[in-house]
């Protein structure tokens, strides 16, 4: 079924009339900011890929510059103008922000020679047209550094658009990252890659339609890129809070901040300029405690923590304060104000909801009731854009509590379609689960007929007025979301369900993400296709030679399970495959034939049906999976 989009509800439109007059629209520093030191725009600003498709087309949003509409939810049309402001802007003398050409921004430090670039986007196309407007109006400076702030892909990903592999092998081109940032910026891409990537297509609706019934953006930045992926291993690695390094006459002094916004992050103090990179530890919204793509719970304890170190470190040394999203903040008193606000928002997240466990109270309990104090909730900094103090809730409670809440009755229950047909047929059936979701459509609950009409499509996926109404309602959910993700969620859920699944646009496991893969980090990677129950009766052993690191690897299949060791073996294994570290990654491309191996550089000797009966048992994912549909 095809259906357009719907206007809002009359329920919505009272709804985003109170938002309206509720918060404080009058406010405008946040506008300021985000246009102060614009020196040009990129106009047009469609990136196209050397095939010529488009990858990113920030003029989308054009649409943004008239008055919030009833589809849209007040504030986060508002975060949505500010983000979508793009260009060439001038943080201070010397530091240089391209904004509006990703999901995240890209920095350029002056130095003495050339340009340090900071966090360059998450697509080379887009990178590299950075670079260009940059170059355009500060002249053909070479790059001479690069410095990734944290191990997510629109950090690093586009950083063969601003430097090459041969320029950094050769010493020209430092890249600089935090311990342990190879390990979980592959890995993040790769083990549960393909489930991440497909929500992370729900989650910045890079699929929608762009206008005010549809996306309209994603809180942190307007959506991802669909470029090219890349990736360049970093050469220095920061591993302590103090550390200093110079790059081209650039001074830097880096805070570590492992275990925050991301497993491995750093901040970044310019000591000479009075200017703090705050990674992603403190934006202009609430962020994920645990993103909806899905991701590791994310520690607020930490992240509260390390920006009060923040403050201790670089508060009286600091004039202006940027993050690799949305705009910088300007002034020593504001700048410690707005560290502030962002440490306590993660502090009093974490502590309220320990202190509500510790009284017996389940996630979603907690996430009902629990309210920010009002000097954060009046801050426009702290709204959940981005991440939602909901959703952020029932991370805290998840990362010390884990799944189970304590209620035997869900200790063991029906998997959702199972438990949607009985509650369908407990409830009178499809017809009647329907015509009464109706009711609660029309009265304004929508939660509670998202809830039951997804009993019925779960059961009864052809059962035509369900899927409408269904539709209908995530559409009207989404439509008086303040959180750009979650309504992006709802209008894709709405979109699967009107016209069928759309793919995943941004593939992140790219081959320059495999390529990087560790040995190890490799034999998990494949570990984690193999398909168990068709395995189970498999007893297979390779060894892999190294022979530009003098490293040997058993792995073995036994019981369904793919496992290595670097221990010596005193028998001989089925096969052994003989190449470099280099080469090695070219096992996860898929084709495991002795002459495609051989065409990778890799040797093949002793049972080469043991490549046979591997590859027959590699269960890769889907990248097109269903959501909200069966």
């Amino acid at each position: 079924m095809t259906s357009a989009p719907k206007p809002a509800q009359p329920f919505i439109a009272r709804q985003q009339s109170e938002l309206r007059r509720l918060l404080p629209f009058s406010d405008t520093q946040d506008f300021e900011d985000a246009a102060r030191g614009l020196i040009a725009r990129r106009e047009p600003n469609a990136v196209t890929a050397a095939d010529g498709r488009v990858v990113w087309d920030n003029d989308a949003y054009a649409f943004l510059e008239g008055d919030a509409p009833d589809t849209v939810n007040p504030s986060l049309w508002r975060q949505s103008r500010l983000v979508a402001q793009q260009g060439l802007f001038e943080v201070v003398e010397g530091v240089y922000q391209v904004r509006g050409l990703d999901l995240s921004n890209v920095t350029f430090v002056e130095g003495t020679t050339g340009v340090v670039v900071i966090d360059p986007l998450l697509s080379t196309e887009t990178a590299g047209a950075a670079l260009a407007l940059y170059r355009e109006h500060r002249g053909e400076r070479p790059v001479t550094g690069v410095v990734y702030t944290h191990s997510h892909v629109d950090h690093f990903a586009g950083v063969k658009g601003v430097t090459a592999q041969d320029d950094v092998d050769a010493g020209r081109v430092p890249v600089l990252a935090p311990e342990g940032f190879t390990e979980h910026a592959v890995a993040e891409n790769v083990y549960a890659g393909t489930a991440m990537a497909r929500r992370a297509a729900y989650m910045y609706g890079a699929a929608l339609a762009r206008g005010p019934r549809g996306q309209v953006g994603a809180g942190l930045g307007q959506t991802t890129a669909t470029g090219t992926v890349s990736f360049i291993a970093p050469t220095v690695e920061i591993t302590t809070t103090g550390q200093e390094e110079t790059v081209d006459g650039v001074r830097m002094v880096f805070q570590m901040a492992p275990d925050t916004e991301a497993p491995s992050e750093m901040l970044i103090h310019f000591p000479d300029l009075r200017v703090l990179c705050t990674a992603e530890d403190a934006t202009h919204t609430l962020h994920n405690l645990l993103t909806l793509r899905g991701a590791v719970v994310r520690d607020p304890h930490n992240w509260s923590h390390y920006l009060t170190e923040t403050i201790d470190l670089f508060g009286d040394t600091t004039d202006v304060a940027f993050a690799s999203h949305h705009w910088p903040t300007w002034g020593q008193e504001r700048v410690r104000n707005f560290l502030t606000v962002q440490r306590d928002l993660y502090g009093y997240l974490h502590d309220q909801t320990l202190r509500l466990i510790n009284k017996g109270w389940t996630g979603s309990e907690i996430a009902e009731h629990l309210q920010l104090p009002p000097a954060l909730e009046k801050a426009w900094s702290t709204h959940g854009y981005y991440g939602s103090v909901s959703h952020n809730l029932k991370a805290v409670y998840q990362r010390y509590m884990g799944w189970f809440d304590g209620n035997p009755a869900h200790l063991w229950q029906h998997t959702p379609t199972e438990a949607g047909r009985r509650y369908v047929e407990f409830m009178g059936g499809a017809d009647t689960v329907v015509a009464k979701a109706r009711d609660s459509f029309e009265s304004g609950d929508l939660r509670w007929a998202a809830e039951v009409l997804n009993h019925v499509v779960l059961t009864r996926p052809d059962h035509t007025a369900a899927r409408e109404l269904l539709a209908d309602t995530y559409e009207q959910l989404g439509y008086g979301a303040e959180n750009g993700t979650w309504r992006n969620f709802y209008l894709s859920g709405t979109t699967e369900l009107r016209e069928g699944r759309f793919g995943t646009p941004t593939v992140t496991a790219s081959a320059d993400i495999i390529a990087n893969l560790s040995p190890r980090l490799l034999f998990d990677a494949l570990a984690v296709q193999i398909n168990g129950p068709e395995a189970w009766d498999l007893k297979i052993t390779i060894d892999i030679a190294l022979t530009d690191t003098a490293e040997t690897y058993r792995l073995a299949l036994t019981n369904g399970v793919l496992t290595h060791t670097a221990a010596q073996q005193q028998d001989s294994a089925d096969l052994t495959l003989t190449t470099t570290a280099r080469r090695l990654p070219a096992l996860a491309l898929g084709d495991l034939t002795p002459d495609a191996l051989a065409d990778a550089g890799i040797r093949a000797d002793g049972d080469t049906t043991v490549l046979d009966r591997l590859a027959a048992v590699l269960d890769p994912g889907d990248p097109d999976f269903p959501i909200v549909t069966p």
